[in-house]
């Protein structure tokens, strides 16, 4: 265990995490469906997104156990900075959006650490949005036009855009319940 974080914290992470992507859908979608239409080209939330997967993965790095691999630990500890601006430096495309991918696949973990060797059923909240958080996260980094087009879909209805951050906000409601009642 890396993050020690107890199954009811990790349930009020996620469930407010989908509550603020959630509410501001259902207030104001015009407002956050335009703001959310300029995230995947948005060259500032990327360098942002990246410097906080940068300082995420050093965390990570200079902490964790890494057996019979820890005298690989300080050439890639240098590695982490160098890349993250080689990264900065030569992709121009889509670079909020494979940021946000590895922040997803980087915030899947604790949730499943949590989560895991409980007998609560409703664990299963938690490691349902784990897994969405993964194949979201690969499928971003890999192929990050996915988003703009996801965007897009979910933006060319009000309606459409309301619905879906609703449900977002009622999975919020119903991880941050069970964190608060069972676990």
């Amino acid at each position: 265990m890396i993050y020690h974080l107890s199954l009811q914290t990790a349930g009020i992470i996620a469930g407010v995490f989908l509550l603020l992507v959630g509410l501001p859908g259902v207030l104001k979608p015009d407002f956050s469906s335009g703001l959310a239409a300029r995230l995947p080209r948005s060259r500032k939330a990327g360098i942002v997104l990246l410097a906080i997967d940068l300082i995420w993965c050093f965390w990570l790095l200079a902490t964790m156990e890494m057996g019979e691999f820890s005298s690989f630990r300080r050439p890639l500890l240098m590695a982490l900075p160098i890349g993250f601006f080689l990264v900065m430096r030569f992709v121009d495309e889509f670079l909020a959006v494979r940021a946000l991918g590895i922040l997803f696949l980087l915030g899947a973990e604790p949730l499943l650490d949590a989560a895991f060797l409980r007998s609560e059923t409703s664990r299963l909240l938690v490691t349902v949005f784990a897994y969405l958080l993964i194949v979201v996260g690969l499928f971003w980094v890999m192929m990050p036009y996915l988003l703009r087009d996801q965007l897009n879909w979910s933006a060319r209805n009000p309606s459409r855009w309301r619905v879906l951050h609703l449900i977002a906000l009622l999975y919020g409601a119903a991880i941050l319940t069970c964190a608060f009642t069972r676990y």
